[in-house]
């Protein structure tokens, strides 16, 4: 009887998972032609094998808060349709946190961590002056050869292609270095050539120049941007939008216009004690707001950092119909996320060096083969989980020095979570600075700053109160600009008669924390 599935009687095969030839002879088949047919099947699913590598395209913007996305925040006025697809194909989640700073530029530690995938006190500074970080003279805590374990290096050796386009500073020098192509430029203009575009169409130009070498290997690129960091300069376009101007006279206020974005539901006209950073640029210098947080100057920031964001937005199109044109589309993996959130006037605040929730908090999604689509999960991961959960999609053994958790069980659909604590810092100021923690829905942040002469405990429920509304967001001239009124358990439970044991076991866990960490400050109140 006639195999139909095998026309030839003379040999049958069957080639298993794991790429291995099983050849039975039923008749006489020399012993040359059956290596020959060995040899070309092995060579073709070693070819097969290099394609079936997914593409990783990781991209990260400068300064945004996830509550700025409609994906997290259906509110808002921003304009985001590409990423809004990625998020509608993919995973959303919804605790995705960097772990902190230990100085004013927090783009520096986190992409630290992003490259590494070390936690906050076990990576180094940048090189030339003198670390902030206490424990980077530490070999055992902070590894002399991290850089050859960093994203890019790790990559190279498993045969895929690194590109990279972003900002130049407040990076990993060293990790940068390992790309094989690099294209970094800050770009935080309102022109193509100034602006987002340009890092778009680096990843463009690569990308046409690897489909003209019909290169068929795995790549992985670390597309970032510039914007939305300050100075927000918005195209003219995107500027009429969301009828904002690039203001550059501190001496004067931007024009109002009663369709600039509104005010966020947690603005403040200024936080009700210091922040513990004096003189901090990010809330005394940026130009635009400078030390103001009136309606006026926040609503027109906001217009510039939606036109900034939404560029950013177009741009991640582009590339996609690139990918798209050239039939890699459908084999690569997205990423999109921030380096941190960012505050502009909520909570009377103005940059990224605090702990609440639209600053401590990053936007992640995910979208691609082999994810689920469509569903959103905590997922409780860090930014420094990106680079095992790569090589664990690549099937990439991470590096040993890798401390992050994969969060590849969440993107199949199979886990909601990855860890139940999360732990935060900010003490690129006075110290020992701010800390969070959080569980479940419940969070606590403690400031110990300007030498113990500010010390407060916040203690939150997320679920009650998402958006970590305070005392102050009661009273009657804030209720009258924001048009929100708080219940009265949405604030800082902290003192509530109701918590405190709750408070103690935050406190507790925070400890906990700092000591499994190697935090090397401890708090007024701690042992």
């Amino acid at each position: 009887m006639r195999d139909i599935n095998n026309p030839n009687p003379k040999i049958s095969f069957k080639l298993s998972m794991n790429s291995k030839l099983e050849i039975g002879l039923r008749q006489g088949v020399n012993t040359f032609t059956i290596i020959v047919i060995s040899l070309f099947i092995s060579l073709g699913n070693l070819a097969k094998g290099a394609q079936s590598k997914p593409n990783l395209l990781f991209i990260i913007a400068d300064d945004q808060s996830p509550f700025d996305l409609k994906v997290y925040n259906p509110l808002s006025e921003l304009d985001t349709p590409n990423i809004d697809k990625l998020a509608q194909n993919g995973v959303v989640f919804d605790a995705a946190y960097h772990m902190g700073a230990w100085v004013g530029g927090v783009c520096t530690p986190s992409r630290h961590m992003v490259m590494s995938g070390r936690t906050v006190w076990h990576i180094p500074d940048k090189p030339n002056r003198k670390s902030n970080n206490p424990n980077v003279a530490d070999p055992n805590l902070v590894p002399a050869d991290l850089e050859d374990h960093t994203m890019a290096a790790v990559f190279n050796r498993a045969g895929y292609e690194t590109m990279r386009t972003c900002k130049k500073g407040n990076s990993y020098e060293a990790a940068n270095n390992k790309f094989t192509i690099r294209k970094d430029a800050t770009k935080r203009g309102g022109t193509e050539e100034s602006g987002s575009a340009w890092h778009a169409d680096q990843v463009i130009d690569y990308l046409e120049t690897r489909s003209d070498k019909k290169n068929n290997k795995p790549f992985l690129i670390y597309f970032g941007f510039s914007h939305p960091h300050d100075v927000r300069d918005g195209t003219p376009e995107l500027l009429k939008k969301y009828n904002a101007t690039n203001h550059r006279d501190k001496n004067s206020f931007p024009k109002a216009h009663p369709k600039q974005p509104l005010l966020p539901p947690n603005y403040l006209p200024e936080h009700p004690f210091h922040h513990g950073h004096p003189r901090l640029r990010d809330e005394v210098n940026v130009s635009g707001v400078w030390e103001r947080r009136d309606p006026v100057t926040i609503r027109n920031e906001i217009g510039r950092q939606f036109a900034c964001s939404e560029n950013i937005d177009i741009q991640i199109g582009r590339v996609i119909e690139q990918l798209k044109s050239q039939g890699e589309f459908e084999n690569t993996i997205i990423i999109y996320t921030a380096d941190h959130g960012m505050a502009i006037g909520r909570h009377g605040l103005q940059g990224k060096q605090n702990l609440y929730e639209h600053t401590w908090r990053v936007p992640y999604i995910v979208s691609g083969p082999g994810v689920k689509s469509g569903i959103r999960r905590p997922g409780n991961i860090y930014l420094l989980d990106t680079l095992t959960t790569l090589c664990d999609l690549a099937g990439i053994k991470s590096p040993p020095t890798n401390e992050g958790k994969s969060f590849k069980p969440v993107l199949m659909g199979n886990e909601d979570r990855v860890r139940d604590v999360l732990y935060g810092v900010y003490c690129g100021g006075t110290k020992p600075g701010m800390r969070s923690i959080r569980k479940g829905q419940w969070k606590l942040i403690k400031w110990d700053v300007l030498d113990g002469s500010v010390r407060q405990t916040q203690l939150f429920h997320l679920g009650i109160n998402p958006h970590e509304w305070i005392d102050q967001h009661q009273e009657i001239k804030v209720v009258k600009l924001t048009g929100l009124r708080p219940h009265p358990l949405q604030t800082n439970l902290a003192k509530h008669p109701n918590y405190q044991e709750k408070l103690e076991e935050m406190e507790s866990l925070l400890q906990k924390e700092m000591q499994r960490l190697n935090d090397p400050y401890k708090f007024w109140d701690q042992k």
